[in-house]
C-alpha cells in the first residue's frame, strides 16, 4: 500500500471534532460520514450526552485510510472493509508472535546470564 497521507486536524488542542468540522475537512457531507458508519463497523465516533458525534484524532485517521480506499485505491465499500478486516487480523497475528518471541528472547538472555554466573 502506498504511504497515505493521514488528515490531522488543526493544531487546536481539541481532543474531539463535530460532523460538521469533519465532514468540512474531508470534503464531502455528514451523511456521508454517517454512511461510513453504517458500512464500516470499526467506525463508530462517541456520542455525547446530546447524542451528538464526536470524533477523536484515531476516528479520523481511520476515516482517512477508509476514504483513501475508496476514492484513491478504487475499492468498493465491502472490499475496503475485507481489506482493513484482514489487515487488522494480520495485525493482532503479529502482535502475538512478537510477543511470543520477546518472552522467548527474555528466557534466552536470562540463561546465558545464568551461565554467565
Amino acid at each position: 500500500m502506498e504511504h497515505q497521507e493521514v488528515c490531522r486536524m488543526e493544531e487546536s488542542g481539541k481532543l474531539y471534532y463535530g460532523i460538521k468540522e469533519v465532514a468540512e475537512r474531508f470534503s464531502i457531507n455528514a451523511s456521508k460520514l454517517r454512511y461510513y458508519e453504517k458500512e464500516f463497523p470499526t467506525l463508530q465516533p462517541k456520542k455525547n450526552r446530546s447524542g451528538d458525534r464526536i470524533y477523536t484524532q484515531a476516528d479520523i485517521d481511520h476515516l482517512t485510510e477508509i476514504i483513501d480506499l475508496v476514492t484513491r485505491q478504487k475499492f468498493t465499500l465491502p472490499g475496503a472493509r475485507e481489506f482493513l478486516e484482514t489487515r487488522d487480523a494480520r495485525r493482532r497475528e503479529n502482535a502475538r508472535y512478537v510477543s511470543k518471541l520477546t518472552k522467548l528472547k527474555g528466557f534466552l538472555e536470562q540463561m546465558r546470564a545464568d551461565l554467565d554466573d
